[in-house]
């Protein structure tokens, strides 16, 4: 199971935003540090982070907090 709050720390600390900014709405398009140096360091923390390995087709399409939820949400019930 997906623990949100644990993602939107992720996604902070490496976007270098508030957590509490994180929401259904947040994506590449709205915030600024989240470019593709941004996207590549993201992908890397939350495999570390989840203990998971995210394929290189999902890992180029999670470009908002909606999408990555759906992605890692599949990845990890796969786990359990």
């Amino acid at each position: 199971m997906l623990n949100e709050n644990k993602l939107k720390q992720v996604m902070a600390v490496v976007l270098k935003v508030d957590a509490s900014s994180i929401n259904e709405a947040s994506s590449m398009d709205n915030i600024k540090t989240w470019d593709s140096l941004g996207h590549m360091n993201l992908i890397l923390a939350l495999e570390d982070e989840f203990k998971i390995t995210i394929p290189d087709d999902d890992a180029g399409n999670i470009s908002s907090y909606k999408l990555i939820k759906v992605v890692l949400g599949e990845l990890l019930d796969g786990v359990a």
